[in-house]
């Protein structure tokens, strides 16, 4: 039997799963560190018994609902290969979309960022490694999350401040931008996350009560005692609340303009908290 023979059968039976076929192949080449070019010529070779194990292997994992980058170890974020296992998120493509408004909408130097459920510190980690004069603050609820956000900071060489923090408790300082990308999901919308998230992915990182608005209304009730005079706050949303968070800090900051902005795929995904002057 030829590569592409097993890869064919095996990826028939992710399908089955609820699982993307291609899942199979990326964690293939990954953990071999194989290009796509060395994979084709790859698969048209006879595959031997040691082979046959391996693919099954990565086949088990993955038709256990195990997500690909906890597999490889690994996730791609702004350019960085960040370390990501059980404890956190995996970063997605929606959240480099804020990375990249923060970093076009504020080209000062010597700002002072705080990042409220920071995770595997993607976010942080994204703006310290942009923006080398700006002070970053990490703060997450999870003890476990911080731990392996530190890893990422030191793998990449970045100097940010990580505290253990629910939202603003253990908070003192004033920051001229305040980011979050805080668990959204309600409990009561379960049955849209796929399987490999609802099965593998930190169940305190995805949902929120108050149907996931929990975290947003905190941050929208106390984030002017934490803010610089002109200070912002970036939000990720659910592609359902680009309404009701926007509420939350017009009620709470009714000085302040609110933006929704939508991601690439056309879904309500950012809210922008600022002075209106850009």
């Amino acid at each position: 039997m030829k590569l592409t023979q097993l890869f064919s059968d095996f990826e028939e039976e992710l399908i089955r799963q609820g699982e993307e076929a291609e899942s199979l192949s990326f964690v293939y080449r990954s953990l071999k560190n194989q290009s796509f070019t060395d994979f084709v010529f790859a698969l048209q070779k006879k595959v031997t018994e040691e082979e046959k194990q391996f693919v099954e292997e990565i086949y088990k994992k993955l038709a256990e609902h195990i997500p690909a980058q906890y597999i490889i170890g690994y996730a791609d974020f702004f350019g960085m290969q960040l370390k990501v296992d059980e404890r956190v998120l995996i970063p997605r493509p929606e959240t480099e979309e804020l990375v990249y408004l923060i970093l076009a909408e504020n080209p000062k130097e010597n700002l002072k960022i705080l990042d409220i459920g920071t995770g595997s510190g993607a976010i942080a980690l994204a703006l310290a490694k942009n923006c080398p004069d700006w002070s970053v603050t990490a703060v997450d609820i999870s003890q476990d999350a911080l731990d392996l956000a530190i890893d990422n900071a030191k793998n990449q060489n970045l100097n940010i401040f990580f505290k253990k923090s629910d939202c603003f408790a253990e908070i003192s300082e004033k920051y001229d931008i305040i980011v979050s990308n805080p668990p959204y999901i309600s409990c009561e919308d379960e049955s849209d996350v796929g399987l490999n998230v609802l099965h593998s992915e930190p169940h305190l990182a995805l949902f929120a009560d108050e149907d996931g608005l929990a975290i947003y209304r905190r941050i929208a009730e106390d984030a002017k005692d934490y803010l610089t005079d002109g200070g912002k706050i970036y939000l990720e949303i659910g592609y359902k609340q680009g309404q009701s968070v926007p509420a939350f800090f017009r009620k709470h900051l009714p000085d302040k303009r609110v933006r929704t902005l939508k991601d690439q795929f056309g879904q309500d995904r950012m809210v922008v908290v600022d002075d209106g002057q850009d």
